[in-house]
């Protein structure tokens, strides 16, 4: 090989060289600016859902409302349903009558009732018969429907017009009560059947959040005389009123602050604790001084 020819060799292998170092540097530099723009990318990406999560946060804060509080129920519990009248009363009222029929309820602090059966045979002169109901409706605050004693108005309305509309009334009459809870009404009217004319009386009353309702009716059967309607709306207005006092003697507070309880041990309790507070006897300091 001639000297001439090994140095175009060399001289075509020089610039072969020189040239993939300039493609190297040419893609780097290339390189460059596509980092610099996907950094920037990437950045004000960030920046923009920062700012999308800080704007969201604003409008839910903005947006969650604090949950509606009710004032609470004034009453808490109800009385044991077959002792919220006297005997005296039941005497008169329903005086044939053995114990009371306590209905049945899944609670008794919210819904309880009694009812009693009265007939009085005579035989061949007639019979007297008596029926007596007495039941009870407590309803609690809740933030959805409203206050206890809102709900307790809106029953108390409804059984008023229950009474007022029920199937086969004759001479439907209306009268408010006075001084039987917040506020009272008595229903009365007359209902044929077969065994005779029965003279209904009903007595809705409402005392705070506890609906009171007094069912009363009676009947001469087998030829006795009807009873006097007028009387019948004094019983049923009596029983409303003692069972509305015992409703409220039910939640009321004893004067040590505690609420009232029929509980033998809780009685008990009370006791031990007023007279483990009593002072104790000076006898021997009285001794001592002697």
């Amino acid at each position: 090989m001639s000297e001439g020819t090994m140095q175009r060799r060399a001289q075509r292998d020089q610039r072969n060289q020189q040239a993939k170092r300039l493609s190297r540097v040419l893609v780097c530099a290339a390189a460059v600016p596509v980092m610099l723009v996907a950094a920037g990318c990437s950045s004000d990406s960030g920046s923009d859902d920062g700012k999308d999560k800080a704007a969201s946060k604003s409008a839910a804060s903005k947006s969650a409302k604090p949950s509606p509080t009710v004032q609470a129920a004034a009453y808490g519990k109800l009385p044991e349903p077959c002792s919220v009248l006297s005997k005296k009363t039941l005497e008169d009222l329903a005086p044939k009558a053995d114990s009371g029929k306590e209905g049945a309820s899944n609670d008794t602090a919210t819904r309880a009732g009694c009812s009693w059966d009265s007939l009085d045979d005579n035989g061949v002169k007639g019979s007297q018969f008596r029926w007596l109901s007495v039941s009870m409706l407590r309803f609690e605050s809740d933030a959805s429907r409203g206050e206890g004693d809102k709900l307790a108005r809106d029953y108390y309305t409804k059984q008023l017009q229950d009474a007022q509309t029920a199937q086969g009334a004759k001479s439907v009459k209306t009268a408010p009560v006075s001084g039987t809870g917040d506020e009272a009404s008595v229903v009365r009217y007359d209902l044929k059947k077969k065994e005779g004319t029965f003279k209904q009386q009903t007595v809705v009353a409402r005392v705070e959040n506890v609906v009171v309702t007094v069912d009363y009716n009676g009947a001469g059967l087998a030829g006795d005389k009807t009873p006097d309607a007028d009387d019948m709306v004094k019983d049923a207005q009596k029983a409303a009123k003692e069972a509305v006092a015992a409703v409220t003697k039910a939640n009321t507070t004893d004067t040590d602050g505690a609420k009232s309880s029929s509980s033998p041990s809780a009685s008990k309790s009370a006791s031990d604790s007023k007279s483990s507070s009593k002072p104790k006897s000076s006898s021997k300091s009285s001794s001592k001084s002697s």
